[in-house]
């Protein structure tokens, strides 16, 4: 067990001019409490609740800032300071094995006469780490344990303590999977590099000093501004710095005039922003010394730089390479190498600052449109071939973040990302592996990236690297996304994902399996090879013993893409039928019942007595009663039509739906649900199963309207219902001579819809009534409806044809008349451009 000291509380005394009521000055004491870890001059501090309180004073000069004079606390000034420590609440940390304690912290310092002179009071907290808890501790001992170490917590909430502790014990700990996954989301600060590693330790009083050497020769100014940076690292220093104008507007100035004369002169002022930049009220000052845009200059001029020198370094390669012999050049192109690698040393030191400053400036999202607009995206994608671990990483965060952004992701297909990304995977470093494969989740919610993945032979790799826990899940999560294009997912059968997938299905200790694994398996099982795969040995009977124990939805809607594929892996259901067919009731869960009802629907099964089923399960009244409109969610019924349409494929099952009743409960919901051209569709290929059979057949024609709804669905925009419609009207038309006429003769209406309207409502202009003479023509056919004379098209088709050809022919040749003179040619294109206008 061990306790943090940063929650305890410092007492800090500020010594303040004031006016005494007799008009003389004096001095006044100031009283602030400050929780900090440090304890230097000029501080109360408090060893522990109940301990004394020790004054410690330091002769120490201020600032030049500074307008109030400190010094050490007086006799006439205080006799006595007061301090008071109360009690608060008990919690348990979040992430934590450890307690936190609440308690609040009153300091009164007292007159000469004992009368207050000043007081402050201050809620604080202290956290108990509990390292050595685990499933075997004594949770009494150790709750007593902490009672009596920790004074903050009085001995009457012992009880209390002991039940907190037994929860820490006994809680899930999500965040030990998690902690390797998401600990490299931030990356690391910059570590101490060459130009801010000097003997010299800076003191805040000796800042007019250090703006001094700013003003001077390159060499101080680096001296100057390694121990301003000095400062600027210790978080307590940022606001008595930020109240130096002075030292923060030479920094800028010298930043912006001599950047390119010094890497470490730039590094160490860049390095300084960045620690104002660490924290979210200090990004103004950024903002107005305009530090980013210079950054941004600063990145690109880097690495067009560093371009520079690969060239360079290149072609004194290829010329020791064409004369090996050479020592000269052999010398030359060692010595240049090694020039090299120091200057890239150098300059990374400076991209990794340059970079983190401007991650974290873009938390604000104008601010991030402000950079994209100055092409960092394209910056940050030429990084990635660099070899330092640490800039990768920062550089991959940063894509990370900017990747949730189209316009950004849109960039990064440009400078082809995922050619990049994929040397990083797999990686020795283990943050540079995570963070990479999670900038790989958001790319591949682009359909095209997803494309690329799988080209550049990213699939195999992240299928290894699922045997690995800390990368598992982002891993899973991206081959999720590949697995959802059908063009991919028989790849995945020619890798060892399969088995480690069901491996994992099947350890599963929990009743509900991760959404993430049982979705990649959903996808999976949509192809056939892997479901071979999937079923290999006892994998369906165990995905069914654990489908039905459970009553597990998914994995239930895993096992209906299995079943929907053809033999062989159709017949391996049939011993489950019945598991299946018991599941189908109102005490189950509905999601439930929709997955066992799809996938006994998939069962198309030609030697499957579908009518013992039926009977023995009672499923009739069932199915019948989930056909009302409004009985059941949508999602229900449909796989209830789905189901009916399965088993009317045998005769004896058909004609049982027939005697009781589902027909017209068919009809019924086919007029409420006549929007979902599902529903539509489904029904109607009800009615197509149920014509084969006789006995079905003849109470779909005589006593239902079915056949009448199908004629109105037979021109439906749907593509799909129409060919149901065909099809099922084609087989009533053979066994029913009245429908059959009824049925030709819509067919015909529709075929010739446009030239009947154009022959029944032509009307002809009064300037055409007298084109041939003065006598009116007589219309070529006569009042009345043409479908009303069935010797046209029942006695001789052939003669029918002929003679609306030759209607065809004279009213196209009557409009041309009007607008083409009248030649050979014209009246030999006429009957063939008419003949091919009659269906």
């Amino acid at each position: 067990m061990c306790r943090s000291r940063s929650s305890e509380p410092n007492l800090v005394l500020h010594r303040q001019r004031q006016i005494s009521p007799a008009g003389t000055t004096r001095p006044a004491v100031s009283l602030r409490l400050r929780a900090s870890e440090s304890c230097t001059g000029r501080v109360l501090c408090a060893g522990g609740a109940g301990a004394a309180l020790t004054l410690v004073t330091a002769a120490a000069a201020e600032p030049p800032s500074a307008r109030h004079p400190r010094g050490t606390m007086q006799g006439e000034d205080a006799r006595y300071l007061k301090r008071k420590v109360k009690g608060g609440n008990i919690d348990v940390h979040p992430s934590e094995k450890a307690l936190i304690v609440h308690y609040e912290v009153e300091a009164t310092i007292l007159g000469e006469m004992g009368d207050p002179m000043l007081g402050e009071r201050k809620e604080c907290q202290k956290i108990i780490r509990l390292k050595s808890l685990n499933a075997n501790t004594d949770v009494a001992s150790l709750a007593r344990k902490v009672v009596e170490e920790c004074k903050l917590i009085h001995p009457s909430k012992l009880a209390e303590v002991e039940q907190l502790l037994y929860y820490l014990q006994n809680r899930r700990d999500a965040s030990s999977g998690k902690e390797k996954k998401e600990k490299s989301n931030k990356p690391k600060d910059p570590p101490p590099f060459e130009g801010m590693e000097i003997d010299e330790v800076a003191n805040i009083n000796d800042m007019d000093e250090y703006i001094e050497l700013l003003y001077e020769d390159i060499p101080d100014k680096v001296r100057g501004s390694a121990l301003i940076l000095q400062l600027a690292r210790n978080p307590d220093n940022l606001e008595e710095l930020l109240l130096n104008e002075t030292a923060l507007g030479a920094l800028a100035r010298v930043l912006r005039e001599d950047w390119k004369q010094s890497v470490e002169l730039a590094t160490n002022i860049i390095y300084i922003f960045f620690c104002f930049s660490s924290f979210s009220q200090f990004h103004g000052l950024i903002t107005h010394y305009k530090i980013g845009a210079l950054c941004m200059n600063i990145i690109d001029h880097e690495l067009k730089r560093h371009e520079l020198w690969q060239e360079e370094l290149t072609k004194k390669k290829k010329a020791v390479d064409e004369d090996p012999e050479n020592q000269t050049l052999k010398k030359d192109y060692e010595k240049t190498y090694k020039k090299y690698q120091g200057l890239v040393v150098k300059q990374e030191q400076l991209l990794r600052v340059a970079l983190y400053l401007l991650l974290n400036l873009a938390e604000d999202t104008r601010t991030e449109l402000k950079m994209r607009n100055k092409n960092i995206v394209h910056m940050l994608v030429k990084a990635l071939d660099r070899e330092n671990f640490e800039l990768l990483i920062l550089v991959v965060s940063f894509l990370k973040k900017l990747s949730i952004f189209m316009e950004n992701k849109n960039d990064m297909v440009e400078m082809d990302i995922v050619e990049k990304l994929v040397k990083m995977v797999p990686c020795e470093h283990e943050d540079l592996l995570n963070i990479t494969l999670r900038l790989l989740l958001n790319l591949s919610f682009d359909t095209g990236l997803r494309n690329k993945m799988v080209q550049v032979g990213l699939l195999p790799k992240l299928t290894a690297l699922l045997a690995n826990e800390s990368y598992r899940q982002v891993a899973m999560c991206v081959l999720y996304h590949i697995s959802m294009d059908d063009r991919f997912k028989s790849m995945f059968a020619y890798t060892d994902c399969i088995p480690q997938l069901m491996k994992m299905l099947f350890e599963c200790p929990d009743e509900r399996i991760d959404l993430e694994l049982i979705s990649f398996c959903i996808n999976l099982a949509a192809n056939k090879r892997n479901v071979q795969l999937i079923c290999e040995g006892n994998g369906l009977k165990l995905l069914m013993k654990r489908a039905l124990k459970f009553k597990d939805p998914l994995l239930m809607k895993m096992i209906r893409n299995i079943s929907q594929h053809d033999e062989p892996t159709k017949n391996l259901f049939i011993d489950y039928v019945g598991d299946l067919a018991a599941q189908i009731s109102n005490d189950e869960e509905e999601e439930f019942v929709i997955e066992c009802l799809g996938t006994l629907a998939n069962l198309t099964l030609p030697d499957l007595d579908w009518e013992l089923v039926l009977k023995e399960y009672k499923l009739v009244p069932y199915l019948k009663d989930k056909l009302k409109p409004g009985s059941a969610e949508d999602d229900l019924v449909l796989e209830v039509v789905i189901m009916i349409g399965t088993v009317s494929m045998d005769d004896s099952c058909a004609a049982m739906l027939a005697k009781s009743g589902i027909i017209p409960a068919l009809i019924e919901l086919l007029n409420a649900q006549q929007e979902d051209d599902e529903f539509v569709c489904q029904i109607i290929y009800v009615f197509y199963q149920m014509v084969f059979h006789q006995a079905t057949r003849d109470v779909i024609i005589k006593e239902t309207q079915a056949p009448a709804y199908l004629i109105d669905l037979m021109h439906d925009k749907n593509a799909e219902i129409r060919k149901v419609c065909d099809n099922t009207l084609d087989i009533i038309a053979e066994y029913d001579e009245e429908w059959a006429k009824k049925i030709q003769s819509e067919k015909f209406r529709w075929h010739n819809s446009q030239w009947l309207e154009m022959v029944e409502s032509r009307q002809m202009d009064e300037s055409e009534q007298y084109l041939y003479g003065d006598d009116c023509i007589e219309p070529y056919i006569h009042e009345g409806d043409i479908l009303e004379r069935p010797d046209l098209y029942y006695n001789s088709a052939l003669e029918w044809m002929d003679l609306v050809s030759q209607l065809v022919f004279l009213a196209v040749l009557r409009l041309r008349m009007d607008t083409v003179p009248m030649n050979l040619s014209t009246m030999a294109m006429v009957p063939d451009r008419a003949a091919l206008c009659v269906r």
